[in-house]
């Protein structure tokens, strides 16, 4: 019982610890780029970051090499969109924007560029 008790409280402190580092923003990021951390996380990451190590992503992965790293061309992209992604200036304003495209210039390149496992072209007959 007494042990039971001990993993219970445990679990109870891990969990609080856990829950406590995720209300408490990225110390290396600036005001700006922890908002722009968050919008990005709620409306670019369903396409831009893979959700699993074995799927792809829909759109392409984004860093600081993005747009070649010109930070005006990226603010035009998030807020115009391209043929295949929809603009943000009616969702945020231009200070938002610009503080995604800030938080996109933090991003290394290379986080979200993983190999995924592909699908085989045609299944293999029994003969293979």
């Amino acid at each position: 019982m007494k042990s039971t008790f001990l993993i219970v409280l445990t679990f109870l402190l891990l969990s609080e610890a856990a829950s406590a580092a995720e209300d408490h923003p990225h110390p290396s990021l600036n005001p700006q780029q922890q908002l722009g951390r968050r919008l990005f996380e709620q409306s670019c990451g369903v396409c831009h970051t893979r959700p699993t190590l074995v799927s792809g992503m829909f759109g392409p992965e984004l860093s600081k090499d993005s747009t070649g790293g010109n930070e005006e061309y990226m603010r035009d992209i998030i807020s115009n969109g391209s043929a295949r992604m929809p603009g943000f200036k009616y969702t945020y304003n231009q200070d938002q924007i610009a503080a995604i495209a800030a938080y996109l210039k933090t991003l290394p390149r290379g986080t979200q560029d993983l190999p995924t496992a592909r699908a085989p072209t045609k299944a293999p007959t029994p003969m293979q």
